[in-house]
């Protein structure tokens, strides 16, 4: 892993939260149950947060409608809709480990610059891909761009947050929980966006508008993301024995990520919520399309999705970190995106015949705000910190080859009668949701316990 100036010099090995805070054992659960939420944002985690908002703007102006544009633009059957879509996703997701290995490697800011510049062609050329072959090769290169720049953006928000978590006592579920939040801020926006250049100039207009946003993403960051980006590394690792004491696990990173049963049972049951999310890109165009005979509505019902987070991804992620277990929160997502799913066959048409869709987007979204922070909140305690990246790459490439492999035969989904198909979808989730309850319950940070169970 590249060399970088510690941030905190005295917190690699905190003090016990009673010392920290400067007041006897028994005020321990008090000052616990109320951390400063206010005081979370460092300015690294400031940048980093806004990073993730500008990321999903320029994205969400342009993938909702993929599917759209794909079928009716180009005339792509409904197989071949689903695989390009699929190849998107495996592209990025099922790449991610090689961003998060390279993260490790050289640190998040040469990864991330190379990552926009990859998303600036792409759309680009997406702009103008007018042949399967040519599409396929665009969205090819709009995946690999995000598994550069979202590992090394997602790995170093975990790691803040675990390291404020050990100064504060703040839970790291909030302050990821705000990182998801601006995330869907800018995807509340994007679809806006990508709307509006529909009707203005077409699929077009709405990739370049998208290079455009990562250009200047790309001159952002260039400028201001710190060419050392602060690196939690236990104490002994800087010890002048560590060489000998570390080098027989430094030598194989990847063994130990993708032989820890925990974590690999973690991705599984995270690929699930994956392949039930790529149906936001599959099968709710289609039911879109079936219900109103267009898809105009198609970026509100995005909109909607990104404004639920935005408003109440917070204030939930601080209710379920006080009184559910990070596997519970996680379990309890996947129900709820199964129950998505199953509502859409039992929802009466409401007006305009979007009830249905709806509903499957509000269960989703509330699954998704339960599920994700849960989720990357176990990450750091079932890994070394020193394999995090690799290890948040790694949860979205296994989520990825998932729904690569899941995604032609969703798409041939479309063709079933409607029960048997949302039937069939639900079912992807609640498989999921039985493998999160095998989890390590997880914990408001690392320790001994809990490294003991994850194995």
């Amino acid at each position: 892993m590249a060399s970088h100036e510690p941030a905190h010099t005295a917190a690699d090995e905190p003090a016990p939260a009673d010392a920290r805070a400067g007041t006897p054992a028994g005020e321990r659960p008090r000052l616990r149950l109320r951390p400063r939420l206010v005081s979370a944002p460092t300015p690294y985690l400031r940048l980093l947060t806004a990073t993730q908002f500008a990321f999903n703007i320029g994205f969400y102006a342009v993938l909702p409608y993929l599917a759209t544009h794909l079928g009716g633009g180009l005339g792509m059957a409904g197989w071949l809709v689903g695989l390009v879509l699929g190849l998107r996703t495996f592209s990025q997701q099922g790449l991610f480990v090689v961003g998060g290995a390279l993260t490790d490697r050289y640190g998040p800011r040469p990864v991330v610059l190379a990552g926009c510049t990859l998303r600036i062609a792409g759309f680009g050329w997406l702009a103008f891909a007018g042949s399967t072959a040519t599409v396929i090769a665009a969205v090819l290169l709009i995946g690999f761009a995000a598994a550069l720049f979202s590992p090394a953006v997602e790995s170093e928000a975990a790691r803040e947050a675990v390291r404020h978590e050990r100064d504060t006592g703040a839970p790291r579920a909030h302050v990821l929980a705000l990182f998801s939040a601006a995330g869907q801020a800018g995807a509340f926006i994007g679809p806006l966006l990508g709307s509006l250049l529909l009707l203005l100039g077409g699929f077009r207009a709405a990739c370049l508008a998208g290079a455009a946003v990562f250009v200047g993403v790309l001159a952002g960051h260039a400028r201001l993301m710190p060419r050392a980006a602060p690196v939690s590394e236990p104490a002994d690792a800087r010890a002048p024995d560590a060489v000998t004491r570390t080098a027989p696990r430094a030598r194989s990173p990847w063994r130990a990520v993708f032989t820890n049963r925990a974590f690999l049972l973690l991705c599984l049951a995270y690929s699930s919520y994956l392949v039930a999310y790529n149906q936001l890109y599959l099968s709710l165009p289609v039911e879109v399309e079936r219900a109103t005979g267009s898809g105009a509505a198609l970026g509100w019902l995005f909109a909607l999705s990104s404004l639920l987070v935005v408003v109440a991804q917070v204030p939930l992620t601080r209710l379920s970190a006080r009184r559910i277990a990070p596997r519970t929160a996680l379990a309890t997502g996947l129900g709820t995106v199964a129950a998505g799913f199953a509502a859409v066959p039992l929802a009466p048409a409401g007006p305009g015949g979007l009830l249905p869709g709806a509903a499957l987007v509000v269960l989703l979204t509330l699954g998704q705000m339960l599920l994700v922070p849960a989720a990357r909140g176990l990450v750091p305690d079932l890994v070394e910190d020193r394999q995090l990246g690799l290890a948040t790459g790694a949860l979205s490439s296994v989520s990825g080859i998932t729904v690569l492999a899941g995604s032609a035969a969703t798409g041939a989904l479309l063709d079933a009668p409607a029960p048997v198909r949302w039937a069939a979808l639900a079912a992807v989730p609640l498989a999921g949701a039985a493998l999160a309850f095998t989890l390590p319950a997880g914990r408001g940070g690392k320790d001994r316990g809990t490294r003991a169970v994850a194995g």
